[in-house]
């Protein structure tokens, strides 16, 4: 994505790895495709001040300085697969 000697525009902080992006969006595909995890887990943007969004499949976002972006079930593992209802 970088040329050859060129810093990446951005650094996307994918779950606490930070990857190298050279445009100024991005797609909730091509975030979950750079986290590594299955699509049907969707994904999630975290701002700055700890802000949680729900990405949609197809949703282009502006990317800005101090964004993550992260699994959904990250907050949800663990009591979702342990409850019994």
């Amino acid at each position: 994505m970088t040329e050859q000697g060129k810093s990446p525009k951005y650094q996307l902080n994918i779950e606490g790895s930070l990857k190298p992006w050279d445009q100024d969006t991005i797609t909730t595909e091509q975030i979950i495709a750079l986290g590594g995890w299955n699509p049907s887990q969707g994904a999630i943007m975290i701002d700055e001040d700890n802000n949680e969004t729900t990405l949609k499949p197809g949703q282009i976002i502006e990317l800005k300085p101090g964004l993550g972006f992260s699994r959904k079930v990250r907050f949800r593992r663990g009591r979702s697969n342990s409850s019994n209802h």
